[in-house]
């Protein structure tokens, strides 16, 4: 079992690097066309020199998503997410929309407490009831 060990990650690199060369958008792929990166990847990756190639030198990586970055750069430009607990939007979205639950729930309770007090006032004066 160990001896296949080499070869399955070789194997697991060469498809990384292909599936990651497929995936990745045009304008972000660097030094060479898509295409010529595909091939490079696929006739050198026994040797393992296709899918390093493209690790190292062929794509634009970003820094990741808490780390710094520089004010011109696209990723500085985006929204950064946050836990919807932590958005004030979001949060004071949840508050408008429990108080219309309350005020429809609050007139449905009104309406219900006129209809039988109306119901009692009829019984009491010796009205039947009509059934609505």
């Amino acid at each position: 079992m160990l001896r296949y060990l080499p070869f399955l990650l070789v194997l697991a690199l060469w498809i990384y690097a292909f599936i990651d060369c497929l995936n990745t958008p045009e304008e972000e792929v660097r030094g060479l066309p898509k295409v010529v990166w595909v091939i490079i990847i696929l006739l050198f990756g026994e040797v393992l020199v296709g899918p390093v190639a493209w690790l190292v030198a062929g794509k634009v990586r970003h820094a990741p998503v808490g780390g710094a970055t520089s004010a011109g750069s696209p990723r500085a430009r985006q929204t950064e997410w946050v836990a919807p607990d932590d958005n004030p939007e979001f949060l004071k979205s949840l508050k408008d929309e429990t108080a219309r639950n309350e005020e429809k729930l609050l007139k449905d309770w009104e309406a219900d407490l006129r209809r039988r007090e109306d119901e009692l006032k009829r019984r009491e004066s010796g009205e039947e009831p009509t059934e609505g």
